[in-house]
């Protein structure tokens, strides 16, 4: 049927298009809403469980602590050396000094913790408790404690979490945490420390956690039992199998399960430090709510709009045709670039509507360009303040490791003997902590970064034990070039951390050299340690030549890798631009030869560097 009119036209057309675009967008919102709904909530019940992961494994790692500061206490360790014959003063010595220094405010500092208890390889034994009531063990009882432990527990020292109590009454309600120990006198692990702890304490880490009225948390021990559950006669059962067969095939996704009486979704988490599995449960019925409430809402909300819409075009094809060539030719003109208004009506509808909206668009059109040009200055600016401070915090890059070794060696020096070399070490050490926390300084002398190359061989050689020089083949005249400051360190410092892995011998030789050719000034770090193969050499060049930033790495023995090579590297870039920078060449058991390239710039009045 052929239809007149431009008012029908519109009206029936409109009408079509609005009936099929509320179904398609009804049908489909529909869908689309219920899949982003039950993908919403499992990435929440992702989040949450892993946020319990987290919180859990920082409530452990704090106990954890508080177990370290009992491994290094004086008293302890000398109390594990007590021999088996020794007389019970001793013993009441002993056990009343730990209490005094060490028990009594650990327990005030913890006050969730319910016992602490050390047995040693002799049966010399103390207990502690708190808030339960005190027990006493005979010689066989402490020989069996003894051998669980052994059992139970990693023979290198590290830390077991275990579902155990010594505590009469309290089975399955107490965690263990227990690692073995040295005495004082020998090197041998030869004591057991102890912390025990209520499991139900856990729920109280997760009442922020808001899972309805239904769903609660559960963990699950890697021998696959209750370790905490809120149904407490679930607490160190064993979990059906059907349910861990479900567990680990779903991995990190979420999955259905009905063993516990209905329908529910699961979504679990694995610590990596505790080796527990944290599981939050919902159930579906509660899950299935929202997406009931989505299809009435969609059905209601369709009908009403489709009788509004139904309206508003019957009105809109009766007013359409005269203002529409008004509009049509305000376009032309700016189809042609003049961002002119067209004039509006006196009586008020929605073509005068879409008319203002017009003239304000015209004018928004021509504002936006004159803001584009503003943005683009803008952000232009940001891009240069952002590699400033990414040359910062390149800067700020250092590899802590060296100065905690320091640390530890200034510490060994202080406990054997009162010496000179300590005073030379800390002074070494204060002189680098100066220079290299200065930021804002981009070039220094090579005089300065000379002299902090003296002092890192300063401190080395008390760390190796040995003394070491190094060959500085740099002439004078180029002493006051510039370079890239906290540079040369890290290049001397990869050598003795890589070139020389069996120890430093007599034949053994680091130099530092420089010079100008062509403009171009360069320093050099030789030596003749134990090079890289062609593989290593082309992967390490690689990098090099991605002028990225550098991440921490890890190797094959699983050990993080430096990051000071390529970060030298990508810092001479910074400062004067990505064809300068730091060349490698190296040959397996031949040495290997680091080469900064630099632009010659005019030397330089020395200026002191943070002293």
């Amino acid at each position: 049927m052929k239809i007149r009119g431009l008012t029908k036209k519109i009206f029936v057309y409109f009408l079509i298009v609005i009936i099929l675009s509320l179904s398609s967008v009804g049908i489909f919102s529909y869908m689309t809403s219920s899949g982003e709904l039950a993908e919403m909530v499992e990435n929440q019940m992702n989040q949450i469980v892993g946020n319990a992961v987290h919180h859990t494994d920082l409530y452990l790692k704090d106990y954890e602590r508080s177990i370290v500061s009992l491994l290094t206490n004086r008293q302890v360790m000398e109390f594990v050396d007590l021999k088996a014959d020794r007389e019970e003063y001793d013993y009441y010595i002993a056990r009343k000094t730990i209490r005094e220094l060490s028990v009594d405010p650990l327990f005030i500092r913890n006050p969730k913790l319910s016992s602490v208890y050390v047995i040693s390889d002799e049966l010399n034994a103390i207990y502690y408790y708190n808030g339960v009531g005190e027990q006493s063990f005979n010689a066989e009882d402490k020989r069996k404690q003894r051998e669980y432990f052994l059992a139970n527990t990693a023979a290198d020292g590290k830390l077991s979490i275990l579902n155990h109590t010594i505590i009469e009454g309290q089975e399955n309600q107490m965690l263990t945490l227990v690692r073995r120990f040295r005495g004082f006198t020998s090197p041998e692990l030869s004591g057991i420390l102890a912390i025990e702890m209520r499991s139900a304490d856990l729920s109280a880490l997760w009442k922020g956690i808001d899972l309805g009225k239904y769903g609660y948390l559960f963990i699950i021990d890697n021998k696959g039992r209750y370790i905490y559950h809120p149904n407490g006669e679930k607490v160190g059962s064993d979990v059906p199998k059907a349910f861990v067969e479900k567990m680990e095939k779903a991995g990190t996704s979420s999955f259905i399960d009905s063993s516990e009486g209905d329908e529910r979704m699961y979504v679990s988490r694995k610590s990596d430090y505790s080796d527990w599995q944290l599981v939050v449960s919902m159930p579906l019925r509660e899950l299935r709510k929202p997406l009931m409430n989505i299809r009435s809402t969609t059905l209601i909300v369709g009908l009403f709009t489709l009788m509004l819409a139904i309206l508003l075009a019957y009105r809109f094809g009766k007013s359409i045709t005269k203002p529409i060539q008004v509009l049509k030719s305000g376009m032309r003109e700016t189809e042609k670039g003049n961002w002119a208004t067209i004039p509006l009506p006196p009586h008020k509808d929605e073509i005068v509507e879409l008319m203002v909206r017009y003239n304000l668009m015209v004018k928004r059109l021509s504002e936006a360009v004159d803001r584009v040009v503003q943005v683009e200055i803008s952000n232009s600016e940001i891009r240069m303040e952002r590699q400033k401070a990414e040359y910062q915090s390149l800067q700020l890059q250092i590899n802590p490791h060296f100065m905690y070794n320091t640390l530890e060696t200034i510490v060994c020096y202080a406990t054997i003997q009162e010496s000179e070399e300590i005073s030379e070490i800390v002074k070494a050490l204060a002189y680098m902590l100066r220079y290299s926390v200065q930021t804002n300084l981009e070039e220094i002398t090579v005089a300065n970064e000379l002299k902090h190359v003296l002092y890192y061989i300063v401190v080395l050689k008390h760390r190796i034990g040995r003394d070491f020089e190094i060959d500085v083949a740099i002439k004078p005249e180029y002493l006051l070039h510039v370079m890239v400051r906290l540079t040369l360190q890290p290049l001397v410092e990869n050598v003795f951390q890589h070139a020389f892995p069996d120890g430093l011998e007599d034949y053994h030789f680091v130099r530092i050299d420089g010079g100008v050719v062509d403009g171009i000034f360069w320093i050099s770090v030789e030596d003749n340690g134990s090079g890289m193969t062609e593989a290593k050499l082309t992967q390490l060049q690689a990098k090099l030549n991605a002028n990225r930033l550098a991440d921490t790495e890890t190797d094959e023995a699983g050990k993080k890798g430096g990051i000071g090579v390529l970060n030298v590297h990508r810092r001479i870039q910074m400062v004067y631009g990505e064809s300068y920078g730091l060349r490698i060449e190296s040959v397996a058991e031949q040495g290997t030869k680091m080469i900064m390239v630099m632009p010659a710039s005019p030397k330089q009045s020395d200026k002191p560097s943070g002293e």
